[in-house]
């Protein structure tokens, strides 16, 4: 997909070319259908192009999942769209009782190919029950992927993966990235490779310095979090600290350990940084594997970056304070460089 498409419409298109591509792909969820396609137009003229294959649905998450189980069980390859992220604990039992567990228990005799797409984040000023994000609360369930694209990463690409895949996605869509244009190669400032090219949702790596030099900092971060990292990069190299920025698409199960750990020992100060609250979380997890497979490679210890633990105000200027920033981020990276 074309480096100038925004994340919005590399999802969009790519909805769009899996419904052609494949007849038993089937999309439903809550308001839509055309002429509104969607809370936030993803969906938008889908409905038109596919009238007997798109669906709105009532105002159910737990309905929306459960249906699109079934469809999953019967050989289609059903997308859900939940218009809120917040609301996915609605569906928490048919994902990690139903979703996650039929084909284990079925001995492998039933696939279930089945996505659920949701946007997720704050910064917009919706308030405490449509502004958090909880992919946390899904990661490292069995049989069950959590998969967050960020601007560097072709999202529509990932999307594709996600609907070929024989197991269930959990799809999550950072909603100030949506109008923003994905950044799919490198700039004069920013060097951008893939770590691991032939994955089915591969980790992208930025550096603001050249090949053959060490990284001075390694930030490992994911989904809503890289839309600070062209700034906080030009930023940094203006100060001449080399920061590699690593940026794995799979949140759950992790990638391969070993590529990030070798990007941990190369500058051996780490910083990980993620839109929801870092207790319990997936960095937490990532610190654990890193700590066991660095052994003793670091020279400081990592520093997670999350929201705080609290509820997210509607009120902007206190939304700011609880929400994790460009600024949180590099005061962390300057804080184990001291």
């Amino acid at each position: 997909m074309s480096q100038q498409l925004t994340n919005l419409e590399s999802l969009r298109s790519a909805l769009q070319s899996a419904m052609a591509d494949d007849e038993t792909v089937v999309v439903f969820g809550e308001d839509i259908l055309d002429p509104y396609g969607g809370a936030f137009k993803v969906t938008k003229g889908l409905s038109t192009a596919f009238p007997n294959r798109v669906f709105t649905t009532p105002i159910c998450e737990g309905a929306i999942v459960g249906m699109a189980n079934g469809l999953a069980l019967r050989g289609m390859r059903p997308v859900a769209e939940l218009m809120f992220g917040d609301f996915i604990t609605l569906a928490a039992d048919q994902l990690i009782n139903h979703a996650a567990k039929f084909p284990a228990m079925y001995n492998g005799r039933v696939t279930l190919p089945l996505v659920v797409r949701t946007p997720m984040g704050g910064g917009r000023g919706y308030g405490p029950t449509h502004s958090q994000s909880l992919e946390r609360m899904f990661c490292g369930v069995p049989h069950l992927s959590v998969v967050a694209p960020t601007i560097f990463h072709d999202a529509g690409k990932l999307l594709r993966a996600a609907i070929a895949s024989d197991g269930p996605v959990v799809f999550i869509e950072n909603k100030l990235l949506y109008p923003l244009r994905q950044q799919l190669h490198s700039t004069a400032t920013i060097q951008h490779d893939v770590l691991d090219p032939e994955a089915e949702y591969p980790t992208v790596r930025l550096r603001n310095f050249g090949a053959g030099d060490s990284a001075d900092v390694t930030l490992i971060a994911n989904g809503g979090v890289s839309r600070f990292l062209p700034s906080l990069l030009e930023r940094l190299a203006d100060e001449e600290i080399r920061l590699q920025a690593v940026l794995p698409s799979v949140l759950s199960p992790l990638p391969p350990i070993a590529p990030l750990a070798a990007a941990a020992a190369d500058s051996g100060r780490v910083v990980i940084a993620e839109e929801g609250i870092a207790t319990n979380g997936w960095g937490a997890e990532l610190a654990a594997r890193l700590y066991e497979s660095c052994m003793g490679r670091l020279a400081c210890p990592i520093v997670r970056i999350g929201a705080m633990p609290t509820v997210i105000p509607a009120a902007k200027h206190l939304e700011d304070e609880i929400l994790p920033s460009e600024t949180t981020i590099l005061n962390a990276i300057l804080k184990v460089l001291s």
